[in-house]
């Protein structure tokens, strides 16, 4: 019997906590031809996507895609994404929450890969850092501008985002 992923099981997890502690649910998603979303908003082959329930409508997240629909330009899209191409999942409160590691091959054309030792398996836990982020090349499909984090873990100020970095 073939193992079931827990890959799924994790975002749905991250997603309800989120969503119980009053925090917006994001994904970081490699958008490449598998995944349907509104290519004016992915830079560097990636899009950052809010599921919270305010930000989207008819919210699935199965086990092999998330599907919903969301506005993006005030214009209703349809979303799929391929929970193979989910890069983490974190509150954009606190930038709490889980990466995860995506194979080589998944990546994009255009996009380069650098050449390294494949990295574990078992997924990353996101933390909030001061200072520059790791995954500088994210940001949210709304096009606001990512922000420096407090060093404490109070969230930040109002309209300011929280910076992200892997742990290996």
């Amino acid at each position: 019997m073939p193992e079931i992923p827990t890959k799924p099981y994790l975002i749905r997890a991250i997603h309800q906590w989120c969503t119980d502690s009053g925090y917006t649910p994001y994904i970081a998603v490699l958008a490449d031809e598998t995944v349907r979303v509104p290519r004016d908003f992915v830079k560097n082959g990636e899009i950052v996507l809010n599921i919270s329930p305010l930000a989207t409508n008819r919210l699935q997240l199965g086990n092999e895609t998330i599907e919903f629909q969301a506005r993006f330009g005030g214009v209703a899209r349809e979303v799929m994404v391929p929970i193979d191409r989910v890069l983490a999942v974190y509150a954009r409160e606190n930038g709490q929450g889980m990466a995860f590691e995506v194979p080589r091959d998944a990546a994009p054309a255009g996009v380069d890969q650098p050449e390294a030792t494949p990295l574990p398996r078992a997924p990353m836990v996101l933390v909030p850092i001061e200072g520059r982020a790791a995954r500088e090349d994210v940001e949210p499909s709304n096009g606001e501008s990512e922000a420096q984090s407090p060093p404490d873990d109070t969230p930040p100020p109002r309209g300011e985002r929280p910076k992200l970095t892997r742990i290996k």
